[in-house]
């Protein structure tokens, strides 16, 4: 990433028509999810979908603020089955995703197995944006990469619509 590199929430909120995001990893320990997950072991807690004051964060109104202005905002994640308690925890707060106006789509690992797909997370911006998540072996974020690569940007952008056709709508999805 450059110096001159814009931020996610620069590059979310200048899309003008689409916003891919291909999620790939089992567990992941990020920093600012811990102790939402943690609560939602302990206790079982679920938001109140109602009461959006109570759950809704920036990130959510970055997808709001995008779908508002006609960008289409897609994310699929590959699972493995049967999924682990992090996954579990990532259904249960989907439906705040779809509220936002996410699209949201399940596939589990199985179904994958003859499809390219890259070896990282990523979000794609309007197909030609590639952001890039690095996670260590246990799921903790390390670090991000932002390129213009046209050649990454097209396989991204293959994998992910593969990923895409096979995937189940979340609400169809059980786990």
């Amino acid at each position: 990433m450059t110096r001159n590199a814009p931020t996610f929430d620069e590059l979310f909120a200048s899309r003008r028509d689409s916003a891919v995001h291909l999620e790939m990893r089992d567990v992941y320990n990020i920093d600012g999810e811990i102790e939402g997950f943690e609560k939602w072991r302990r206790s079982g807690h679920r938001d109140d979908w109602d009461d959006r004051d109570a759950w809704w964060p920036p990130f959510h109104q970055s997808v709001a603020d995008s779908t508002a202005r006609g960008v289409l905002v897609r994310r699929a994640r590959i699972v493995s089955m049967p999924v682990t308690e992090y996954i579990r925890y990532e259904h249960a707060g989907t439906p705040g995703n779809i509220l936002a106006g996410e699209h949201v789509r399940w596939l589990p690992r199985r179904r994958a197995t003859d499809l390219a797909l890259p070896g990282n997370d990523f979000w794609l911006f309007d197909g030609r944006v590639t952001h890039v998540n690095h996670f260590t072996g246990d799921g903790r974020w390390l670090e991000e990469e932002i390129t213009e690569d046209p050649k990454l940007a097209e396989s991204c952008s293959s994998a992910f619509e593969a990923v895409w056709e096979r995937a189940v709508p979340h609400e169809e999805f059980a786990l």
